[in-house]
């Protein structure tokens, strides 16, 4: 089977230190975590960034911080911008994040309840979304919270707003969004285009067993704080290289090894002058 690119979300825009103490804050943190995450396996590395307050933030001088500090670390992972941000944050504050010119970036397909909230993508701003990402030369991950998005994503395609290949995150177990099962991804599955490459994440307790369907089936895996913070029942996750390591070791019981950040870019049809 084909190689497992692994994706390590390693903070998100939610959880403070009252939630886990091992959560990752400052640029220098955060680029310490990255590389224990890629040393653990993963090519991808999805980035949210806080400010001096640890507060969440998509202003293009906490990103440039952040990703200075991971440059200086050697981290040679996809970094992969967040333009979700938090779900109270307008489409001018998101959309922010895209001046750092990342190689990869996550867009949003459509809008969801997001818990008690209303994460807000017409189709508007998710063109314009697209449109600033292609003048940029940034790659999207097609992020899809359930069925509807996908066709979003593949109406942004017939108007020529995304590049060639598509990839896609199919997140599950978010409460509003589709509930995280193997029927749920199977079903979503059967939306995407034959020649699109996907991946999946599984939030909270569902983490565990997403990333094995995920594994058999021959798609690619995200794990990492910003959606679970146990590695098991009652144990807090001492790391996001801990989540990344068990997906890899799981994955080489399926034959499966890890793409490397280079193989990563080469199945995603990156610039591989870019590693």
């Amino acid at each position: 089977m084909e190689k497992v690119i692994i994706t390590a979300a390693i903070c998100g825009a939610e959880l403070t230190r009252e939630d886990t103490p091992h959560l990752p804050l400052t640029p220098e943190e955060l680029a310490e975590e990255a590389l224990r995450a890629e040393e653990a396996g993963a090519s991808i590395i999805h980035l949210h960034v806080r400010d001096e307050e640890g507060r969440p933030s998509q202003k293009e001088e906490d990103f440039r911080r952040t990703v200075e500090e991971m440059e200086k670390a050697g981290i040679s992972a996809i970094i992969q911008v967040s333009t979700g941000g938090a779900a109270d944050m307008s489409p001018d504050e998101r959309i922010e994040a895209l001046k750092v010119e990342p190689e990869m970036a996550s867009l949003d397909c459509g809008s969801i309840n997001f818990g008690d909230e209303v994460f807000v993508n017409t189709m508007s701003i998710q063109r314009r979304f697209a449109r600033e990402m292609r003048e940029r030369g940034v790659m999207p991950e097609l992020e899809c919270f359930e069925t509807g998005h996908i066709h979003n994503a593949l109406k942004l395609n017939e108007e020529e707003l995304l590049p060639d290949h598509l990839h896609f995150d199919l997140v599950l177990g978010v409460p509003g969004g589709m509930p995280a099962s193997a029927r749920s991804l199977l079903f979503m599955l059967d939306q995407l285009p034959p020649d699109a490459t996907w991946t999946v994440a599984g939030i909270g307790r569902y983490e565990l067993p997403l990333a094995y369907h995920a594994l058999a089936l021959g798609g690619h895996v995200r794990v990492g704080l910003e959606d679970n913070i146990y590695y098991e029942k009652g144990r807090l996750a001492e790391s996001n290289g801990e989540l990344v390591a068990r997906v890899k070791r799981l994955a080489g019981e399926l034959g499966r090894k890890p793409a490397s950040p280079a193989e990563a870019r080469d199945m995603l049809g990156l610039p591989l002058d870019q590693a």
